[in-house]
This record gives structure tokens, sequence and C-alpha cells, in this order.
């Protein structure tokens, strides 16, 4: 990402400002109005950019644009505004087609009734994220399924979308061919299964409890199973674009390629089958893309927000105000949990998150003799938990678009509040540390 260049800073807290005014108005000002539609997410970042771009008066304002802009065109973001265009693409054909109501169906076959939809989603979407790598994939799959079950499930469709989104973060945190595992193993020189072993033994309270949770939740909101119809050929024939991206990830595909072929499978089959022309796939796939405009608007502002802020200073100020506080290995694990969500808060991908606190929490790590396993561990925990919780990360942001292409109120801020699995998995790991008897060599050098 573009660094601008001028004599001149500012104090490091001041960098943070721009956010706190994002905070301000899209989370005070929505809570303040009781309705969290009220104020849209891309005003306030635009507000926030406006802010941020006006700090800093001893640099050229012109370099300070080009900061924000490169921050806004950086491959990250753009990989994942590509990403969005293509779920909306694909959630929209495959709905058109008739994909959605034919794996709801299979769905609702497979999973027993009895108010077992809501953990037996979040088990699904789980499994799907550990197999192939990536929530983001999972989530623009599986949301629409988990949508059209909304009459049996009795829930509102933010508590869907926390559902499908807390699962595919499960599995994103432990899946082996996951980027994040990838960077943390890397990151702390440690085998991929090592890792896996203790970060298993982290995160599985927390699933085992939001999976009990959701059980409960579902035989008490009353699940009204209905009469279900017998699955034909037909209906295995509308779910093959489903399938092939479940096969394609698991042979480690690329997620856009999946959804490009995802794409192309459902128009070819809804053409096949008749229920999709060749003029309406090209119009449903033009309006699928259409409706994630927003949701890109908001990753590519944020992009620059983002970027002017760390460009500022804001995130070595974190850095620096962190490990001045870390006194013990206990600590030191504390500490890089802490640093490793709020630097994803700035960057809003959990991945570069990891890359970028990474090398600082080995350095912690071997000062104050931590395992290396656990803090790799820790790192990508930390990293989901906040990338889950995020209103304006992807997880969240593909989820939210997919319910608006369906015609589904939803705004981002109702679904974090139903996204149990991250708020509970975060406390697991911190409870983790406090309880950990770390070695009696761990002292200060």
């Amino acid at each position: 990402m573009k660094q601008i260049e001028g004599a001149g800073t500012i104090p490091g807290w001041a960098a943070l400002i721009p956010f706190g005014v994002f905070l301000v108005l899209y989370l005070g000002l929505s809570l303040l109005a009781g309705d969290f539609s009220r104020v849209p997410m891309p005003a306030a970042f635009l507000i926030a950019g406006g802010v941020a771009l006006l700090q800093n008066p001893a640099k050229k304002f012109s370099d300070k644009v080009d900061c924000f802009t490169s921050g806004m065109g950086d491959g990250n973001i753009m990989l994942m505004c590509l990403i969005f265009l293509l779920a909306g693409a694909f959630a929209s054909v495959a709905r058109a087609m008739g994909a959605v109501d034919a794996a709801v169906l299979i769905t609702r076959h497979c999973i027993p009734p009895g108010g077992f939809l809501p953990g037996g989603i979040f088990i699904i979407a789980a499994l799907i994220s550990l197999a192939i790598g990536t929530s983001c994939g999972t989530i623009a799959a599986l949301t629409p399924i988990a949508l059209g079950l909304l009459p049996s499930l009795g829930l509102s469709p933010a508590a869907v979308l926390g559902i499908v989104v807390g699962g595919a973060m499960f599995g994103d945190n432990l899946s082996m061919i996951s980027d994040t595992t990838i960077a943390a193993t890397r990151t702390q020189n440690v085998a991929m299964q090592d890792k896996f072993a203790v970060n298993f033994r982290m995160v599985l309270p927390a699933a085992l409890l939001v999976l009990g949770w959701y059980i409960v939740l579902g035989r008490s909101c009353g699940e009204r199973p209905p009469a279900l119809e017998p699955v034909a050929w037909t209906h295995l024939l509308t779910v093959v674009p489903y399938i092939l991206i479940l096969i394609l990830a698991l042979t480690g595909v690329n997620v856009v390629i999946l959804l490009f072929g995802g794409t192309a499978a459902a128009c070819l089959i809804g053409r096949m089958t008749g229920t999709l022309s060749g003029w309406e796939a090209l119009d449903t796939c033009g309006k699928g893309i259409m409706g994630m405009s927003e949701t890109m608007i908001v990753a590519l502002l944020a992009g620059g927000v983002l970027a002017v802020i760390r460009s500022n200073g804001g995130i070595a100020y974190i850095f620096r105000r962190i490990s001045g506080m870390i006194r013990s290995s206990r600590g030191a694990e504390a500490g890089i949990f802490i640093l490793t969500g709020i630097v994803n808060v700035f960057t809003a991908n959990n991945t570069v998150a990891i890359v970028v606190t990474g090398p600082i929490a080995r350095d912690l790590g071997e000062r104050y003799h931590c395992d290396p396993c656990r803090i790799a561990g820790i790192v990508d925990t930390a990293s989901c938990v906040m990338q889950g919780l995020l209103p304006y990360g992807a997880q969240v942001l593909i989820a939210m678009g997919i319910a608006q292409t369906s015609k589904i109120p939803v705004s981002a801020l109702e679904v974090v509040g139903k996204l149990y699995y991250p708020w509970v998995m975060g406390l697991a790991v911190l409870l983790n540390i406090l309880l950990h008897h770390p070695s009696r060599e761990a002292v200060r050098q």
C-alpha cells in the first residue's frame, strides 16, 4: 500500500480520529435513532474519509489523495470487490434457475426436524469452510440456501446470516488450506498440524457452546416444518452449481474461479431445464452484480480511509501502546491477541492483519518464551474473531449483499448483533490465555 511522502506528521492517536468519526456516525447515530439502517455505511465512510484527508496539513493534499486512492485500489480490496460482484451474480442466477429452492428442499430432507435446522446450518457452514479454506466462498454459496429456509426456521434474517457467517469463520480459522492458517504458521515458523491441534483446543468449547445454543434456539422458536415434496432428479440437477463449487474448492481452486464456474454452470443448467433463457440469464447476472454495488463502494472507501490512517502512523501508535504494557508470557499472548484484533479493524482483512502483526508476535513470543504454536493459533483466531464482527468486513458484506439481492432488508449492524460464534470464540481464547500455565522459564529477559 502506498505511503504518502512529505514533511510533517501528527500524533499517533490523532491518526485514529477518522475511524472514530465513522463509529460515531454509523454506530452511534444508528443506536440513537434505534434504526440500524438509518445511516448508510457509504456515507459514514465518505465523511470519515474527508476527515482523514483534512488531517496532517503539513503534507500536500494531492499526496494524501494519492494515498487514499492507492488504498482504494489495493490488490486485496480489488480482489474483495471482484468476489462481491461474482457472489452477487452467482446468487442471483442460482435463485432464478431454481437451485436455491432445490437446495433448501434437499437440506430439509437431510436435517432432522424438531429444531435442529439452526444447528445443522452452523455445522454445514463450518464443515464447508473447513474443507475449502475460505469463509467468503462458503458464505457466497450457503447464504442463499439459508435464506430460503427462513420460513421453516422462524428466525430473523440477521440471525440466519449470523449462523452462516459464524460457522464459516470457524472453518476459516482451522482449515489447513486457509490463507490465515498459512500466514500464521509461516510467520511463526510452525507446522500446520501443530498449530491446528493447539488452535482446535482453543476454539472447540466455543463451537460446542454456540451449537448447543442454536439447538435450544431452534426448539424454542418453534420450527414449523412444512410438508416436504419428494426429491426429484430435476432437484438434483439444479443443485449441481453448488456441488461443483464444493468439489472444485476441495481441489484447491481459487474462489474467483469457483464463482465464475458456478455462475456459468447455473446459467447452462437453467437453459437446459427451461427455467432460464439466455437473455434472462444475462439480465439476472446484471441485476445480481448491481445488487452488490453498495457493498463494493463500502469496501473501496474503507480501503482508502484505512490507508490514510496507516500512513499517518495510526497502526504504529497501536503497536507502541500495546507492546509497552506487556510484562509476562501470559501478557504477551493477551497483547498479541488484542494487537492482531485491532490491526484487523484497520485493515479489514484477516490475512493482511496476520502478515502485519506476525513478525511482531514472533518477536514477543521469543522474548517471553511463549509456545510458537500457541502464538500462531492466537494470531489466527484473533484475526478471525475481529474479521467476523466487522460490519464492513468482507464476510458480513457478502452475506448482507446477497440478502439485499434477495429483497430481504437487513443491516450490517443487525447481522453483527447476531454473530454469536465470533464473540464466544474470542472470549474462549482469552479465557484459555488466562488459565494457561506458562513455563517457569517464561520470564522477561
